[in-house]
């Protein structure tokens, strides 16, 4: 079986599954604090797993590390259809969220590791994108049509399921990749350790607005969530043009930077600054990854790096700035954001990254 079918099928169907259950949070939890305990337990499962998968994709292979992610996420995906109780759900998500970062974490070292690592990477995040915003939209209608409230958990579980099968029955050998020196971790996190800030940041203010928008904006939520909905799908069709263009990586992250800057504030007069960061968004995460691209084998690594910056972004910036708003006013949140995307333009350029080879060889690729 082609290899592309089980990766694109998984990363739509763990995606849409981690968003399957936010219409029908009411569901599992009889107020805000559980529902949103409920909502970050899997953010939470996904960052502690992400590094952990990539070094053991480097060390045993991807496609290992690829069917325990879409096991794991199918087995959570169906315990979620039928247990209600917030804390076992609570757990359960926990472990969905452990499932999207062991399988993430090797099918995006997989995809970046290709001859045309760009344009597959560019149809990868668009996947990935299209699985949140369809998980979200199709589970909130099949709710509302159908008597069982994880319809959409049930829909999404089974194409987990068949990606999963599908992942067993792989037959192409370029797929399986080891390496036999592992000792890069330490070298990865001190040389690209700007372009690990650029991914905590630039990432994490897509979560930051996403987070203070509702209360700040008073938008009614089916308004906000078309907004939402489409941060998703301009970083989608971003993807998909800039992966098929030729570019060097640190001036487009520099001048993302700078334009995600302008995006917020236009953000803070209207929700159409939403489409822009999401636009933005995309056009970054491309360039990190083809940035990412030169250290070859170890790639399971340097994706579960960068994974897991992306997730720690997505946790702590929305606090950070969640508490600014709340001391300051919305204007200062706003303001603190763009000063933080700034930080990315002055900083990308400082990072003295280096190329690792076979035997742990490294060269310096910023010269």
């Amino acid at each position: 079986m082609d290899e592309r079918f089980a990766l694109f099928t998984g990363i739509f169907s763990v995606m849409a599954l981690s968003n399957a259950i936010v219409p029908v949070l009411t569901r599992y939890a009889p107020d805000s604090l559980w529902q949103g305990a409920i909502y970050a337990a899997y953010f939470f499962g996904a960052f502690v797993t992400t590094l952990p998968a990539g070094i053991l994709s480097d060390r045993y292979g991807r496609v290992p590390v690829i069917r325990v992610g879409l096991v794991i996420s199918a087995i959570s995906g169906c315990l979620l259809t039928f247990i209600a109780t917030p804390v076992p759900v609570i757990l359960l998500r926990c472990l969905e969220g452990a499932g999207a970062g062991f399988f993430v974490a090797a099918a995006m070292a997989h995809v970046n590791s290709l001859p045309d690592h760009a344009r597959m990477s560019g149809v990868f995040m668009a996947i990935l994108n299209a699985g949140l915003v369809l998980g979200l939209i199709l589970s909130g209608w099949l709710a509302v049509h159908f008597s069982l409230p994880a319809s959409g958990i049930v829909v999404f579980s089974v194409i987990t399921i068949i990606a999963t099968i599908a992942s067993f029955i792989i037959s192409t050998p370029r797929f399986i990749a080891t390496v036999t020196n592992t000792h890069v971790l330490v070298p990865l996190l001190h040389d690209y350790r700007w372009l690990w800030y650029s991914s905590v940041i630039l990432v994490g203010i897509t979560g930051v607005l996403t987070s203070f928008y509702p209360k700040f904006s008073g938008l009614a939520p089916d308004i906000l969530g078309i907004w939402i909905a489409g941060m998703s799908v301009a970083t989608i069709v971003t993807v998909l043009v800039i992966s098929q263009m030729p570019f060097s990586p640190v001036p487009v992250i520099r001048w993302g930077a700078v334009l995600m800057m302008i995006s917020v504030m236009v953000s803070f007069v209207t929700p159409l600054g939403f489409i822009l960061i999401g636009a933005i968004a995309g056009v970054v995460m491309i360039a990190q990854m083809a940035f990412l691209a030169e250290v070859h084998e170890h790639q399971g690594t340097a994706m579960g790096l960068f994974s897991t910056s992306s997730y720690l972004g997505m946790s702590i910036l929305p606090v950070f700035v969640g508490i600014v708003a709340d001391r300051a006013g919305f204007f200062s949140a706003f303001l603190c954001t763009t000063v933080l995307a700034g930080t990315v333009a002055v900083t990308i350029g400082w990072c003295g990254c280096r190329k690792f080879g076979a035997g742990g060889q490294s060269r310096d690729i910023t010269k």
